[in-house]
């Protein structure tokens, strides 16, 4: 936001705006009239001239243009000098999302969102919490000989997630932790020894890490997220399968943090409820 300004203070605005964007990229007034297509005494003018009066759109266009910033920075109407498509890049990134354990690009956004509040609403059961075994199963037939090596590898860095000085609000719809417990959907034919060791595994965390780590299960019926990983205020992570779509800047963070919050205050199973609809569903399971 700008603070509203007089016609006047604009246009005085205007004039040591254009100055500083000439000055940085050291374009003289003639390179300038050459480059919008006007008379020299004309940018002279646009620059030494008094009173409340601005040029057309025409001429604040191609000015902006010419010098690589935006029309509104250069009326006060933003404090960002950037053009659109520059401050969209900047705050916009598609990153590949690897078939693998915490990939590298995601452990570096969790090193960077280190003391921060991390705000997570998994694909699935969250890596970070799962068992050995259930890793195995889900990742060993795409990791194929390496699959040994890749987890060993990721539990280093899972274990650094764990310890690191943030806390984790997890939001997952009911039916992701049933359709585990139940081995149907995603989880079918995973074994009911593995299912119970891994409920049992996050009992332990819930109980070792609550309230630093708090789990949320909301109603899907009611409520829908796309996977998303919200990373304190300094970036927010879909997850769209092939890639990962990151938003830097921050009102795009505070909507889905918004968004976020609305999943745990609306939350069916609260994470102090969680380790009892846990454990319902871990004596539903049949061995």
């Amino acid at each position: 936001m700008t603070d509203k300004l007089d016609k006047r203070d604009r246009a005085a605005q205007f004039r040591q705006r254009l100055a500083r964007a000439m000055d940085e990229r050291d374009i003289s007034q003639s390179a300038l009239a050459r480059n919008i297509g006007v008379d020299r005494s004309t940018v002279s003018q646009l620059l030494t001239g008094e009173g409340a009066r601005l040029p057309n759109a025409h001429v604040v266009g191609s000015c902006a243009t010419a010098l690589g910033v935006s029309a509104d920075w250069l009326l006060s109407l933003s404090n960002r000098p950037e053009s659109a498509a520059e401050l969209l890049a900047l705050s916009l990134s598609m990153t590949k999302a690897p078939r693998a354990l915490v990939d590298e690009r995601i452990f570096e956004w969790h090193k960077e969102a280190a003391g921060y509040k991390v705000r997570y609403v998994p694909a699935t059961l969250p890596d970070m919490l799962k068992t050995r075994a259930v890793l195995e199963w889900e990742y060993a037939p795409h990791l194929g000989r390496t699959a040994d090596q890749a987890i060993g590898a990721s539990e280093d860095r899972l274990t650094w997630m764990r310890s690191a000085q943030s806390d984790y609000e997890i939001a997952m719809p009911l039916y992701e932790i049933d359709s585990f417990a139940r081995a149907t959907g995603y989880y079918e034919g995973l074994c009911p020894k593995i299912r119970m060791d891994q409920i049992d595994h996050l009992l332990e965390l819930s109980d070792q890490l609550y309230p630093r780590m708090r789990i949320y299960l909301f109603d899907a019926k009611r409520l829908y997220s796309a996977p998303v990983t919200i990373f304190g205020p300094l970036l927010c992570v879909f997850y769209a399968g092939s890639h990962y779509m990151a938003f830097r800047d921050r009102d795009r963070i505070e909507v889905f943090s918004r968004h976020f919050d609305t999943l745990v205050r609306e939350a069916d199973v609260t994470a102090r409820d969680f380790p009892e609809h846990l454990r319902q569903l871990r004596s539903a399971i049949s061995t």
